[in-house]
């Protein structure tokens, strides 16, 4: 699929986007808000795993689009801009906040959790569990690059150019993330 192009032809590409919010185009913002919010809003939530600051820095990110939309570069592929923004504003946001072993120990009483579905569901709900727990258990450099990779599934070269990093070093950490998945899970001689 490809990202700059949607599904619907008659829908603009990100080029045509990125031109129209240059121009100062408000349907082009709700345009991008309505392609992308929710793939911005997932990426955010996995990052800090509290739903009311990940709908903040969704918010933030999109008024980082209002402000600076007419400086774009016409040629800026804009998803992988948004997820930088929404990147640099959540490890900003890190570095203000104070007491994470605090929220740590929230989001894994969360996770602990007992499930209310019945037990056909509570097998899928607790391999779910485990691996968001795994997941957060990553050190974020690899978690951001397996998140940008996987779950949001954006190509190697804007991933590595979200993160600031080479194609290379984006592969070794997605491999890294991998490898310390699986062995957080205990599935370490599967593939």
């Amino acid at each position: 699929m490809d990202l700059h192009r949607p599904e619907n032809h008659a829908d603009p590409t990100d080029a045509q986007l990125v031109q129209r919010l240059r121009g100062g185009d408000g349907r082009a913002m709700t345009a991008v808000w309505q392609r992308y919010h929710a793939r911005l809003y997932s990426f955010l939530l996995r990052l800090c795993r509290q739903p009311a600051q990940a709908e903040d820095l969704l918010q933030e990110t999109f008024v980082r689009l209002g402000i600076y939309a007419a400086d774009l570069a016409a040629d800026v592929p804009l998803l992988p801009w948004l997820f930088t923004v929404a990147r640099n504003l959540y490890r900003s946001e890190q570095r203000k906040q104070t007491g994470w072993l605090r929220r740590l120990s929230m989001i894994q009483k969360h996770l602990d959790a007992p499930p209310s579905t019945p037990y056909s569901l509570a097998v899928a709900a607790d391999h779910e569990r485990r691996l968001e727990a795994a997941l957060l258990a990553l050190p974020e450099v690899y978690r951001e690059a397996l998140l940008l990779v996987a779950v949001e599934q954006l190509d190697l070269e804007n991933a590595a150019q979200v993160l600031g990093i080479s194609n290379a070093a984006l592969r070794k950490r997605v491999s890294r993330a991998k490898v310390m998945l699986r062995e957080d899970l205990g599935e370490v001689g599967e593939t």
